[in-house]
Order: structure tokens, then C-alpha cells, then sequence
């Protein structure tokens, strides 16, 4: 069996050996020297330390206000369903609420397929700035929506529409962010400033979570139904502008121009979006498959304790609402900060092995995690959430930089979007609307660690045919290095390999 394809079901279990992640490097390193025209120094590409700099700020202020969104979002979902579905039972608000924070997540895949294979054709940064303009008008204008008593059924209808826009642009959002700073990153580090990205979702989602908390316990709940669920939208329209001015900053990618050559532009103006988004599924299926199957174990699991446990805690296991914003807080606290160690963690060991570690994890732990949410004491529901955070992070580190090297630099930011909202739209948005009906369709307050461990199992699958490739140049790039030192380093592992291996 081919050594790429990884299958031997002995790798799933984590096997921590950076001298493993070395022969791999240097195999890819060898690859290049052998194909026409064969590596040299020259064509290594030395990364401009000040551009990767702003980069990695820009793609992550995209996130921290995509995710502080969804933080408010999730917090406020009780409140919202008193302001836009008064007449309802709380649990048909609860429900109706979810349905709307889900229906945002089914033209997400149509986000991803216009704005994918846009970035592929003009480039990343004006995609990027774009999602930025419609991602900060929708977050903004959920503020400006009158309740359910002063215009009646056309405030959820508002509501609605708000939240598609906002999930049309976060379509592009996350597929051209990850593209983004994977293309600018140096191959040895990809790991560590990938995660950075991710850093900028869990710093969102408790900025935005610790804002509610603080609005609920200043404000009180009559307040709060009034006028004060308003201040964390309003707020987004400023952060969005921001995030844009930083993008705008931006040249596109070192990768992305590398291709475009007058011939390559020529041919990517006269080529048409379905001919690509064609080409995706025909010649990138295998990628496409891991890419839906990684993302499912990641963003199932984030949903869940992001979008649904505030909920949980409130609903179902009846605590009071500052201490179920407070618990949830702590499983973010626990992933903003232990991500970027974990990150370059995955630049050490592999990405392979932190998969497979923490799918693991989740599938022994998660019910008995939400065995221990569901206990009235102090200490039993801390400890789930802290489990909870740390396999979280060990999710999200390595989640940047792994899903670009699935994919060329032709496709890569339009076969990675339509992969990762296919699966964020069908299984990550929709855990706590499933999660929710399931519990209150069964009586059974573990079916979300149920839930978990199926998703745990995905993405397991998943790990099994991925190959590693940390610290590997991306396929269709030339090597990525911090200077030139390195870069005749690099140029000489190759040529030795090369030399002392041949065909």
C-alpha cells in the first residue's frame, strides 16, 4: 500500500515523534527536486515578515467579529425569542430561535460556492475585503431590527434576512482566511500562525459572550428584552471596519501571484465558475471528503459548546443564568489559551497525531462529560468544561493549516470553501437545533455527548486517510522560509535527499 495514503489503522493512535514529521518533510523536499523544472534556491520563496504580519491580524479580526456574533448570538438566545416570538412557549422560542441562528448556515454552502472559486479567479485579498463589508452591514443590522411588538411578524422576517447575508459572506469568510494565511506562512511555522486564526474565533466568541454576561447581570432581564440585546450588534458595525481597513492594506498571497503569469490570467478570465466547481468534485473528491469529515469532528463539537451549551445549562439543567455564562466562558478561556501552543505543537509532531489524540478523547469523555454538566455541584460541571476546552483547541489548532495543504493553489481557496460549509451548513450549524429536539424529543440530557461521539467517529474516519504534511511546502507552491539563511538550507535537505534517494 502506498506510504501517502496513510490507511494503517496502527497511525490513528498519536504517535509523537518530530523525527517521523522530518522524513516526511524531507520526502515532499525530494518530490520537488525530481519534477520538471526541478527545485531551486531561487525559486524558494522568502517570506516578507511585515506583509505575513498583517496578514495573520487581518484573517483573524475577520473571525473574532464572525465569531463575536456568534457568541451574542448564542448568550442572547433566550432573550431573542421573547423580542421576536413573544406569543411562543419558551421552549418553541428556544427552537425558533436555533431555526433561525440555523437557517444562516444553509446559504452558507452557497457562499462558499460563489465566493470559493472567486478568490481562486481575482484573488484572496478582494474576496476577503468583501466578506468583510457584508459580514459587518448583516451583524450591524440585526441591531436595527424593531421588535415583534411594533411591527409584528415582519421582525423575525428582518431577523431572517439578516442572519443570510450574514451567512452568505461567512461562506467566503473562513475557506479564504485559512487560504490566506496558510499561503503566507513559512512551511516549518504554518501550524503555530494558523492557529492564530482560530485564536481570533474563541477571542470573538468571549468577547462577545462576556459582554452579554455582563449586559444580563448590569441591565437586568426587562432591560435586556427592552433595548439592551441592541449594544453587541451595534458594536460589530465598528470592528468590521477595522477588519476591512487591514485588508485593504494587504497584497495577495505569495502563491496566488506566483500564478498569475499573463498566460495563467488569460486562462483563468476565460474560464467559467462551473467548470471549476465542476473540476473540484471531479478531480478533489478524496480531499473534499476528509476536508467535510475534519470539519464535522471540529465544528460539531464548537457548536455544540458555543452555540448550545448556554442553553443547556439554562434549560435543561436549570442553573441561573450568570452561572451557566460563566461556565461556558471558561471552556473559551481554557482554548484562547492553550491554541497557539497547541498549534506549534502541530508544526512539531504532526497534525495527524493531535487529531486523532483529542477524537479519541471525545469519543471515551463526552458523555461522561455531559453526565457531569448535568450534576448539581460546583467542581463536576468545571472539570467537563475544562475537558471540553482543551479538545476543543486541540480541534481547532491544527485546523488552518491542515485544510489548505489538502487542495493545489488553483483551487484551494474555492474546493476548501464548498468542503468546509458543506459540512459547517449540514452538521455544525444544526447541532443545537438537533441537539435541542433531541433532548426534549427523548427526555435524555446526554443525547448531546451522544451526538458528540458520533461526530468523534467522522472525524476519526477522517484522520485515518489524512495525510500528514506538516511543516511540507503546500502542493502547487514552491517551499515558504523565514530568510534566505534558511532557504539555502532548505535547497540543500533537497538536494541531499534527492541525491541519497533516487527513483
Amino acid at each position: 500500500m502506498s506510504s501517502d495514503i496513510d490507511t494503517d489503522v496502527s497511525t490513528l493512535l498519536p504517535r509523537w515523534d518530530p523525527e517521523e514529521v522530518k522524513r516526511s518533510r524531507l520526502k515532499a523536499l525530494g518530490r520537488l527536486m525530481r519534477r520538471k523544472p526541478p527545485l531551486t534556491q531561487s525559486s524558494i520563496t522568502v517570506v516578507d515578515q511585515p506583509m505575513l504580519k498583517r496578514a495573520i491580524s487581518a484573517a483573524a479580526l475577520g473571525n473574532t467579529m464572525e465569531w463575536f456574533d456568534f457568541g451574542v448570538y448564542g448568550y442572547l438566545a433566550a432573550t431573542l425569542g421573547k423580542v421576536f416570538y413573544p406569543s411562543a412557549s419558551s421552549s418553541a422560542q428556544l427552537l425558533a430561535t436555533f431555526a433561525t441562528f440555523a437557517a444562516a448556515f444553509i446559504v452558507r454552502p452557497l457562499g462558499g460556492l460563489f465566493f470559493g472559486p472567486l478568490g481562486d479567479k481575482i484573488g484572496r485579498q478582494k474576496v476577503l475585503a468583501a466578506t468583510m463589508i457584508m459580514m459587518s452591514i448583516g451583524t450591524f443590522a440585526v441591531g436595527l431590527i424593531p421588535s415583534y411588538g411594533s411591527i409584528g411578524i415582519w421582525a423575525p422576517i428582518l431577523l431572517l434576512v439578516a442572519r443570510m447575508v450574514q451567512g452568505f459572506s461567512t461562506g467566503g469568510e473562513y475557506g479564504g482566511a485559512t487560504t490566506f494565511i496558510a499561503e503566507y506562512s513559512p512551511d516549518r511555522r504554518r501550524g503555530f500562525l494558523g492557529s492564530w486564526l482560530d485564536f481570533g474565533t474563541f477571542i470573538g466568541y468571549s468577547l462577545g459572550s462576556l459582554m452579554v454576561t455582563v449586559l444580563n447581570a448590569g441591565l437586568g432581564e426587562d432591560t435586556m428584552i427592552d433595548w439592551g440585546w441592541r449594544i453587541p450588534f451595534f458594536i460589530a458595525g465598528p470592528m468590521g471596519l477595522i477588519g476591512l481597513y487591514l485588508r485593504l492594506k494587504l497584497e495577495d498571497t505569495p502563491a496566488f501571484r506566483q500564478q498569475l503569469d499573463e498566460h495563467d490570467k488569460k486562462v483563468k478570465q476565460n474560464e467559467s465558475s462551473g467548470h471549476k466547481i465542476g473540476e473540484i468534485f471531479v478531480k478533489y473528491w478524496r480531499g473534499l471528503l476528509i476536508c467535510i469529515g475534519l470539519v464535522i469532528l471540529y465544528n460539531v463539537t464548537n457548536y455544540m459548546i458555543t452555540a448550545y451549551l448556554p442553553t443547556y445549562f439554562t434549560d435543561v439543567v436549570g442553573r441561573s443564568q450568570l452561572t451557566s455564562d460563566l461556565l461556558v466562558l471558561l471552556s473559551m478561556l481554557i482554548v484562547v489559551a492553550s491554541i497557539v501552543f497547541i498549534g506549534h505543537l502541530s508544526d512539531r509532531f504532526g497534525r495527524r497525531p493531535i487529531f486523532a489524540a483529542a477524537a479519541i478523547a471525545q469519543i471515551i469523555l463526552a458523555v461522561p462529560a455531559f453526565w457531569l454538566l448535568s450534576m448539581h455541584s460546583l467542581w463536576a460541571p468545571i472539570i467537563a468544561c475544562v475537558v471540553f476546552g482543551v479538545i476543543l483547541a486541540c480541534f481547532a489548532a491544527p485546523t488552518a493549516s491542515t485544510l489548505p495543504a489538502l487542495f493545489p493553489t488553483a483551487v484551494r481557496y474555492g474546493a476548501l470553501s464548498i468542503g468546509f460549509n458543506i459540512a459547517v451548513s449540514a452538521f455544525g450549524g444544526t447541532t443545537p437545533l438537533v441537539t435541542s429536539a433531541l433532548v426534549s424529543g427523548t427526555g435524555n440530557n446526554l443525547m448531546p455527548g451522544f451526538y458528540l461521539v458520533i461526530s468523534g467517529v467522522i472525524g476519526l474516519i477522517a484522520v485515518v486517510f489524512l495525510r500528514e504534511t506538516a511543516t511540507h511546502p503546500l502542493e502547487g507552491s514552491p517551499p515558504q522560509v523565514d530568510d534566505p539563511e534558511e532557504a539555502a538550507e532548505v535547497y540543500r535537505d533537497a538536494k541531499d535527499y534527492a541525491d541519497t534517494h533516487p527513483v
